[in-house]
C-alpha cells in the first residue's frame, strides 16, 4: 500500500513540474476567445493580439539567436525541456510542422527551460529537431511574455504572426494538427492581427 501511495505522489509531482494548467494567466477575453479545438487553446483575434517580445540571446548550441531577424515570418516558439514527458510526445509533431510548413515562411524555434545543455542536445539529436532554441535554465526569457505564458507552463507554444503579435498560444501539449492549421492559416494572412488594443 505504501509504494502504491509514493507512486501516485510522485506521479502527481512530476505533472504539477511540466505545468499544463490551461486557466493560469488567462483573462476571461483570452477564456472566450479559446476554441475548442484543443484544451490550452487561446486565440486573439486579429486587431487585438498582443505584442509579442522580441527574445534573443544563446542557444543551446551556443549561437546567437534574435527573434527580431524573424520578423515577417509567422513564428511558432515552444517553451520545453528534455525532462518533461509531454514535450517528448510532441516533438514529432513539431518537426513535421516545422518541415511542412517552412515553405510558407513559418520559422519554428524553441525556449528550452530548467535544462541542462547536454541533456538538450541529447533530445534534439534523438528527435530530429534541427530549428535553433534558446537556453533558458532560470526561466528569464518567459518573464518576457508578462504571465501569458506562466513559468510553470511546460511544454507550451506561442505562434507569432507576420507582424510580431501573438496570434495564439498553446498551454500543454500540442498536436501536429492544431499547429498545421494555425500556422497555415496565419501565414495566409496579408498583414498580422494589427494593433493592440
Amino acid at each position: 500500500m505504501r509504494r502504491r501511495v509514493s507512486g501516485v505522489v510522485a506521479a502527481a509531482l512530476l505533472l504539477a513540474a511540466c505545468g499544463t494548467s490551461t486557466t493560469s494567466g488567462s483573462s476571461d477575453t483570452e477564456k472566450a476567445a479559446a476554441p475548442s479545438t484543443q484544451e490550452g487553446l487561446t486565440q486573439y483575434p486579429a486587431g487585438k493580439r498582443p505584442t509579442a517580445p522580441m527574445l534573443n540571446g544563446e542557444t543551446i548550441t551556443g549561437d546567437q539567436l534574435d527573434l527580431a531577424d524573424l520578423r515577417g515570418r509567422v513564428i511558432v516558439l515552444n517553451v520545453w525541456g528534455s525532462w518533461c514527458a509531454p514535450c517528448r510526445a510532441e516533438a514529432p509533431d513539431l518537426k513535421k510542422a516545422s518541415d511542412e510548413t517552412r515553405d510558407l515562411g513559418v520559422r519554428f524555434a524553441g525556449i528550452n527551460t530548467r535544462d541542462n545543455d547536454a541533456a538538450a542536445k541529447a533530445f534534439e539529436r534523438n528527435y530530429g529537431i534541427t530549428y535553433p532554441s534558446f537556453r533558458d535554465p532560470d526561466g528569464k526569457l518567459l518573464l518576457g511574455f508578462n504571465g501569458r505564458i506562466p513559468l510553470s507552463a511546460v511544454p507550451s507554444s506561442v505562434i507569432i504572426d507576420r507582424d510580431g503579435r501573438i496570434a495564439a498560444r498553446i498551454i500543454g501539449r500540442t498536436t501536429y494538427t492544431t499547429l498545421s492549421e494555425l500556422v497555415k492559416d496565419l501565414a495566409a494572412e496579408k498583414n498580422g492581427g494589427g494593433a493592440d488594443k
